[in-house]
């Protein structure tokens, strides 16, 4: 996922966090924040130290981004997320995470049913 799709800098992920549109599962929260005039979607992602050491965060959030690289096609251009990994998350395979992380989309109404 290229750097323009990231949200990095703290005021952006406080902006966000401040909007306080959330939806939960068991291994994801995610924050959503719709920005009409943004051509393209942002991601930013947040594994904390409960989920593991260094190496196991960075395997989770290479998981995250690959399964919303993915998605990509799906999802609104005009939204910021936040995803945040929860210890569950921790030594699941990419298979299962990109599905628990359609299920936490279709909560937020971001991806749609596919019986809709």
């Amino acid at each position: 996922m290229r750097k323009t799709f990231r949200i990095k800098k703290p005021e952006e992920f406080q902006h966000v966090f401040n909007k306080h549109c959330s939806v939960a599962n068991k291994y994801f929260i995610v924050y959503q924040m719709d920005k009409p005039e943004q051509k393209h979607f942002r991601v930013g992602l947040s594994v904390s130290k409960k989920v593991g050491k260094a190496h196991e965060r960075v395997w989770v959030k290479r998981r995250i981004r690959q399964s919303l690289l993915e998605l990509k096609p799906e999802l609104p251009q005009e939204l910021d997320l936040l995803v945040i990994a929860r210890p569950a998350a921790a030594h699941r395979s990419q298979k299962f995470l990109k599905n628990q992380m359609i299920h936490v989309l279709k909560l937020a109404k971001i991806l749609k049913e596919e019986n809709e």
